[in-house]
């Protein structure tokens, strides 16, 4: 009998969110994985690596969500003709340089609209909890990636959701470096993800979400797989 809490990830096909299912695979109960389409220009890309990491680890139903009327009040760069901006390594830590990049790719309210439905799905199959991304490098700059705003909201949902559902981020605390050596220590096939912000065979190694990974990746020693994602 399983007597494991039930789950539901927020699938994206990146770096975080395969980590964080497979952080937690073994001690919950993946009953859902839900990816969303908001017009993203990596989205294809993106549903293609969700399909193999939801295959991979076993989770029977996984659905994509179109999210229309978003990508159509969304100007940033991730859904709109502009160009989507490039980050050096080296300026990754320099505050001021990527909250300007942040602003350029940010989507409204994007993980507050994700977490809402996903807590439909949820309250309505009586599923626990529901699993994100969220880490601690990011949160500097997102701030929905933050615990303050997991906290937030998992306040709203006690009102907004009769089975109790709750937000769980098991990356929370972690950095870039942190996450890439959790996925090697996890066998986490690294090889089918996709973090990059643009739309290409490979990751284009220039957009902010790329040199994240890039860089963890160089400082953990795992050149086969920068050279799989990149090369």
């Amino acid at each position: 009998m399983n007597n494991r809490p039930s789950a539901l990830i927020l699938l994206s096909g990146g770096l975080d969110s395969v980590v964080s299912l497979a952080v937690l695979c073994d001690k919950y109960d993946f009953r859902y994985a839900l990816t969303f389409d908001y017009g993203q220009k990596s989205f294809r890309n993106e549903y293609d690596a969700s399909l193999k990491i939801a295959d991979f680890y076993n989770i029977k139903k996984h659905e994509c969500i179109k999210l229309d009327w978003l990508r159509n009040i969304t100007q940033t760069a991730l859904v709109s003709e502009q160009k989507i901006p490039d980050v050096e390594l080296g300026n990754l830590d320099n505050l001021s340089l990527t909250s300007q990049s942040m602003k350029k790719v940010w989507v409204p309210n994007r993980n507050g609209v994700f977490i809402n439905i996903a807590a439909a799905y949820a309250d309505s199959f009586k599923i626990d909890y529901i699993v994100i991304g969220a880490n601690k490098e990011e949160a500097a700059t997102f701030t929905d990636n933050s615990g303050q705003f997991i906290d937030d909201i998992n306040k709203a949902l006690v009102s907004s959701t009769n089975y109790n559902v709750k937000v769980i981020a098991p990356l929370l605390n972690m950095d870039k470096n942190e996450i890439v050596k959790k996925a090697i220590e996890l066998n986490v096939p690294l090889k089918d993800i996709y973090s990059c912000y643009n739309s290409s065979e490979k990751h284009c190694g220039k957009c902010e979400s790329c040199c994240r990974l890039k860089r963890a990746l160089e400082k953990t020693g795992a050149f086969d797989i920068i050279k799989q994602l990149f090369e």
